[in-house]
């Protein structure tokens, strides 16, 4: 903190911040009123709804996954601050039989004592990272990240260059990207597992609705979040300073 503290308030440094979350909190701990804010951007070449959509069925075969079956996924490390524990309880207090892909390199065993309380043995599977980020959002209907604290949550923006509805914390700096209702879903209460579960039952009691927030979050992206936009906005960045 101490390094931090002096780099961060000498106003000869100019300072970009990842989201309006950070940016926030440079000012508050140290006092930085003048950071840029250039969020994180996504590789609209390689997710996409069309790319999604055409590794659909061999994903979810590949996953034991019936068709039929609504299916969300979260993708991360330290699964407590993404808000693993809360999802779990939203998911036993819906009454549709919702499954769940947990990709990171937690330790599972962590949470085999919770899922057998919730009754969620069969609903959950825990999957090791993978390179091919893509499969993963293939097999899911929806993402959700109910993240207690995060600086962006990149995978959130992927979801929705994808296609796919999220449910993102307001606490991830990535929701900056959801309009509530018109291209995601946004969770303002992180802790409260039942306003995530109504988030879900939305999502499962509607799914041309949910489809028709994953395309018009895959505009967003596209349109907003681009690697040729976020280098445009760097390049702006650096030249003035």
């Amino acid at each position: 903190m101490a390094l931090e503290r002096r780099i961060y308030t000498d106003p000869k440094v100019r300072l970009a911040a990842v989201s309006k979350l950070v940016s926030a909190q440079l000012e508050k701990h140290f006092g930085r009123t003048d950071s840029v804010v250039i969020p994180n951007a996504v590789d609209t070449v390689i997710f996409n709804s069309e790319a999604r959509l055409a590794r659909r069925s061999v994903s979810r075969h590949r996953l034991k996954l019936d068709d039929s079956d609504f299916v969300v996924l979260l993708i991360g490390n330290d699964w407590k601050k993404k808000g693993l524990d809360q999802l779990l309880r939203a998911l036993a207090f819906v009454e549709i039989p919702v499954h769940l892909l947990v990709v990171g390199r937690d330790d599972p065993g962590l949470y085999r004592s919770a899922l057998r309380q919730l009754q969620l043995e069969d609903r959950v599977r825990f999957l090791a990272p993978s390179a091919d980020v893509l499969s993963f959002y293939a097999a899911a209907d929806a993402y959700v990240a109910p993240s207690l604290e995060d600086a962006f949550g990149l995978p959130i923006l992927e979801a929705m260059a994808c296609g796919l509805p999220v449910i993102a914390s307001v606490q991830a700096g990535a929701s900056e990207n959801v309009l509530d209702g018109a291209t995601g879903y946004l969770l303002r209460d992180p802790m409260n597992h039942v306003e995530l579960a109504e988030l879900i039952r939305r999502l499962t009691g509607d799914r041309l609705a949910a489809q028709k927030l994953g395309a018009a979050a895959a505009q967003y992206v596209k349109a907003s979040a681009s690697w040729d936009h976020n280098a445009l906005t760097t390049r702006e960045f650096l030249e003035r300073s």
